[in-house]
Formats: C-alpha cells, sequence, structure tokens
C-alpha cells in the first residue's frame, strides 16, 4: 500500500462510483469490497468500503452516508498527453455531471477532477512572462481546454 492514499466519501455510491472511475481509466482495477457486518453501523452486507486503484494510484471509497459532500477544493488532476485524451476524458466524467472552467469538471458524484494537458503546464512555466500570460488568459476563457487553442495564444 502506498503511504498516503486518497479516501473518498460517497452517500451510498461507493463501489457504483469506483467501477465507473475503473471504467475510464488504464491500469484501474477494483482491489477489494468491504462490507458492514453485524455492528454497522451501516445496513449488515451493504458495501462500507472500496479499495481502488485507478493509473496505479490507490484510492478509498466509503459509503459514510450524507453528513459530507464534495467540494471544488479538492479535485483531482489528470495530466493528459493528448486532445484525445482530454477530449475522451472530459466527455466520460461529465457524463451526468457538470462542466466548469479552466479545464475543471465535477463528475456524477460531485467529485472535482481537473483534465489538463500536459503541455498546457509546460507553456505555464515559460520564463517569458508575456507567453505564459497569454496562455492564462487563453485558458481562463475555455471550459475543456483545448491544446491547439493554447498553443495559438503561446505562439502568438
Amino acid at each position: 500500500m502506498q503511504k498516503i492514499t486518497t479516501f473518498l466519501w460517497f452517500d451510498g455510491q461507493a463501489e457504483e462510483a469506483a467501477e465507473f472511475y475503473t471504467s475510464i481509466f488504464p491500469d484501474s482495477r477494483i482491489a477489494h469490497v468491504q462490507r458492514y457486518g453485524e455492528a454497522g453501523p451501516g445496513p449488515e452486507g451493504s458495501v462500507m468500503t472500496v479499495n481502488f486503484e485507478l493509473a496505479g494510484q490507490e484510492f478509498i471509497a466509503l459509503n459514510g452516508g450524507p453528513r459530507f459532500r464534495f467540494t471544488e477544493a479538492i479535485s483531482l488532476f489528470v495530466d493528459c498527453e493528448s486532445q484525445k485524451e482530454v477530449d475522451e476524458l472530459w466527455a466520460k466524467l461529465t457524463d451526468g455531471g457538470e462542466e466548469s472552467r479552466c479545464g475543471w469538471l465535477n463528475d456524477r458524484y460531485g467529485l472535482s477532477w481537473q483534465i489538463v494537458p500536459t503541455v498546457l503546464m509546460d507553456m505555464l512555466k515559460d520564463p517569458d512572462p508575456a507567453r505564459s500570460a497569454r496562455v492564462m488568459k487563453a485558458m481562463l476563457g475555455m471550459g475543456k481546454l483545448d491544446i491547439q487553442r493554447l498553443v495559438d495564444a503561446y505562439e502568438q
């Protein structure tokens, strides 16, 4: 097990969410499903936790009830090598979810994701402040990130 694991709180959809996420990312799997026992606090036999991996990264999903909800204060950042990868992940994760700005979205479970092309981070690190500012301005006007538009702003 890795030293630090992301732990996600769901209201009854932990297994469904884990199955959804593992269907999207390569090198992903459900490793273990733990069920509530006689002692509870959930109904005996219902899913308590799901240990799963996304692209080799370990996560734990808990069916903890309605007390806590996800917010944009925490998001999962996905580094994408191509526009095709951005487009595919965006389409899958916004299905039943909600698009936001600057490459952010909320999936059908309310979890926030950042779908970001690798090239964006490279351009934002450019030592020329005018170039990186143009890229930042272009990004701020987008929902799903468009690599060609970002490159055009960078090269302007």
